[in-house]
């Protein structure tokens, strides 16, 4: 009997581990969607200014909560990097939206990945952050896609989120 209890805990300690590497890549995306929210919010008109706002609010507080949940699986939080690059040069309010939408549909692959990996009351707040980042690409490109998180990912990036040097 001692054999199965370890095979138990070997499994739940796998499952943890998943959990806590698609909660930290999360929460990867959600810093480098608040970076980016602040090149959105330095290029965008002033019509879209509170919607860029109220998206640079919202990302923040996913990552704060991304925070707590990667302590609360006893690992630790992943800093955010000084600057991050960028997919394409931003300029002007229609290179800001673009980059909005890029921003979004970057997080809703990152939180697909995160309902895959998790169960319970994290699962649903993955996937209500899934959600939103959906709709806001959808507001800031006008249109949609059929599996919000799932084309970004079958799609060649253009570009990497990752942390400039």
């Amino acid at each position: 009997m001692s054999g199965s209890g370890k095979a138990g805990e070997a499994g739940e300690a796998e499952k943890v581990s998943a959990e806590l590497t698609a909660v930290q890549a999360a929460l990867g995306a959600e810093h480098a969607a608040v970076y980016g929210y602040g090149v959105v919010g330095g290029n965008i008109g002033e019509a879209r200014r509170s919607e860029a706002r109220a998206a640079y609010d919202a990302h923040r507080a996913r990552r704060d909560a991304l925070t707590r949940a990667v302590r609360d699986l006893r690992g630790k939080p992943g800093p955010s990097a000084a600057a991050y690059a960028l997919p394409f040069p931003v300029t002007d309010p229609e290179s800001a939206v673009r980059l909005a939408a890029e921003l979004e549909d970057r997080v809703a692959g990152v939180y697909s990945d995160l309902v895959r990996a998790t169960e319970g009351e994290r699962r649903r707040a993955a996937a209500d952050a899934l959600r939103e980042a959906a709709v806001r690409a959808v507001r800031w490109r006008g249109e949609s896609v059929a599996f919000p998180g799932l084309a970004e990912r079958s799609a060649p990036s253009t570009a990497s989120a990752a942390p400039t040097s």
